[in-house]
This record gives structure tokens, C-alpha cells and sequence, in this order.
């Protein structure tokens, strides 16, 4: 009786070792009638995938990319959910963020500490050094969630004194996936379209040099953490035609790795650009370069 008991016990503990709770409700207005809203795809083979299966197959790569909208709260909401639905499947070894740069390391691992032990920073926006270009409103729920568990949370980006060096002198980036022609023409582009075609020519090329040093760094960084690693950054830094995995085939990375993209519906997304993409609602859109030219 005591043996079947255990078994019992046991069999339960297995079903429910992956529970999923479902994905948070969406937060952002707009185009939640799309047809594509909520849809998952694995866009190499364009079976559509459920959450959970998402998970699952995320979760046997070494290194998983997830890119974002910054403004989007339904992408933080999705990652604070991916975080936790990984974490069923697999010890997970790091989470590193864009949002976080490397003269921060050491704020980070004393808040690590203490909200392991039950105590969180009272003020975490002041014990971070947290950036406000950054909304802790978007970004803390998913921040305070990463300091309290076992493994270490990472910068992935470069500080403010070595952007400025890079835009001073250029570094020489070396590899031949970073430094294809219509790699740098894509990204020279959309530099000059986010800054709404009013950079003078001449700051092109440095700001070029920041954008992939970003990409190189935050490839580093993902190879020197510990295994199995989860990048959050912004969508292009993660893009396989554009970004870090680009730099991580110039490193010769070892092991394997999956992109996933947070797109709002509209959007197009290839295979070319991710492994998966899930659709969200979006949010309104701003004219930003409006607001610039004033």
C-alpha cells in the first residue's frame, strides 16, 4: 500500500511538473480582431503552434532570442510569461537584457542577493541605476521577477563611455556574416528612417559602428553565460538576417539557438528574420518624426 501510495504521489508530481498557466490577456488596443492576433508560428516549416508547444521546443535550444517593441506591454507580459513557462522545462543558467548595461553588473548581483534572501530593494529604480529611457513601469514587473530567482540576470549592452569611443573611432568588426554589403545597407537604412532621414551623412557610418557593436557585444555576452541562456532585446538586434545571430556565426558559436520575434499584427515576419514569431496586438502609432523636426 505505502509503494502504491509513493507511485501515486509520484505519478501526480509528474502531471503536474508542466502546468502552463495560459499567456496574459493582451494590454495593447488595437488590431486584437486580426485575424493573425495571438497566433504562433514556426515560420521555417508554417505550422502553427500552440504556447505550450512553443515552450517546448524553446526550451531544447542552448540559446533563445527573443525580440521586442520596446513599447509594446504585451511583449514584457510575454516574456515575464516565457520566463516562467521555460523555467518548467529546464534549470534555466542566465537571462540577459538589453535594458541593462554593464556598469550596472554590480547593483544588479547585491539586489540578486537580497531578493533571494527576502529582501528586495525598497527602491529598486535607484538601487539598479535603472535608465529612464527604459519605463520601469514596462519593464519592472519582468526585472523584479529575474532578481529573485537562482540564476544570474546580465547586462547585454555596451556603457554610454564606450559608445562614445565607437563613435569617436570605429572599431574594425571582423566576420563575414556582420560585415556583408546588404547587411549594412539594411541597417544604414533603417538608422536613417528612425531618425527620420535627418542625420547628416557623415554620422552614418558611426552610428552603424554602434548599432553592430551592440549586436557583437550582446553576442559575447551570450556566449560567455551561463548555459542555457535567454536574450531580451529589441527586434532588430535579434533578427538572423541582421543582427546577433549573425555575430554569433562570426564567433563561431557553439551550440544551437532559436529567434523568436514579438510582432505586432501587420507586421510581416519571415523565416529569413526569426524561427518563430507571435503575433500581438499593437499599439497606436505615434509620429515620431513629427516630435523630431519640432
Amino acid at each position: 500500500m505505502r509503494i502504491l501510495f509513493l507511485c501515486s504521489l509520484l505519478l501526480l508530481a509528474a502531471c503536474q511538473s508542466h502546468i502552463i498557466l495560459p499567456p496574459p490577456q493582451p494590454l495593447a488596443p488595437l488590431g486584437r480582431e486580426h485575424v493573425e492576433f495571438g497566433q504562433i508560428y514556426d515560420l521555417r516549416t508554417g505550422e502553427r503552434l500552440s504556447p505550450e508547444r512553443l515552450l517546448e521546443r524553446l526550451a531544447r535550444v542552448q540559446r533563445v532570442l527573443v525580440g521586442e517593441r520596446h513599447d509594446n506591454p504585451d511583449h514584457h507580459a510575454l516574456q515575464l510569461w516565457l520566463s516562467r513557462g521555460l523555467a518548467v522545462y529546464r534549470a534555466q543558467g542566465s537571462v540577459l537584457m538589453e535594458m541593462i548595461n554593464p556598469d550596472q553588473q554590480a547593483r544588479i548581483a547585491r539586489a540578486q542577493r537580497s531578493s533571494r534572501a527576502g529582501m528586495p530593494p525598497q527602491d529598486a529604480i535607484a538601487a539598479l541605476a535603472w535608465q529612464p529611457g527604459w519605463s520601469w513601469s514596462l519593464y519592472g514587473p519582468l526585472v523584479l521577477y529575474q532578481l529573485r530567482q537562482p540564476y544570474p540576470l546580465l547586462a547585454a549592452n555596451l556603457d554610454r563611455d564606450e559608445i562614445q569611443r565607437i563613435y569617436r573611432q570605429r572599431p574594425a568588426l571582423v566576420g563575414e556574416r556582420s560585415n556583408a554589403t546588404q547587411v549594412q545597407q539594411r541597417l544604414l537604412q533603417d538608422i536613417r528612417l528612425s531618425h527620420c532621414d535627418m542625420l547628416p551623412q557623415s554620422q552614418l557610418p558611426a552610428m552603424l559602428a554602434v548599432q553592430q557593436q551592440r549586436d557583437r557585444r550582446m553576442a559575447e555576452a551570450l556566449l560567455a553565460a551561463p548555459q542555457p541562456s535567454l536574450l531580451l532585446a529589441g527586434a532588430f538586434h535579434v533578427r538572423k538576417d541582421l543582427g546577433v545571430p549573425l555575430h554569433l556565426a562570426d564567433l563561431q558559436a557553439p551550440g544551437s539557438q532559436a529567434v523568436l520575434l514579438l510582432a505586432e499584427v501587420g507586421q510581416r515576419v519571415d523565416a529569413q528574420m526569426a524561427d518563430y514569431v507571435w503575433y500581438t496586438a499593437r499599439m497606436p502609432q505615434e509620429d515620431f518624426c513629427a516630435h523630431f523636426k519640432r
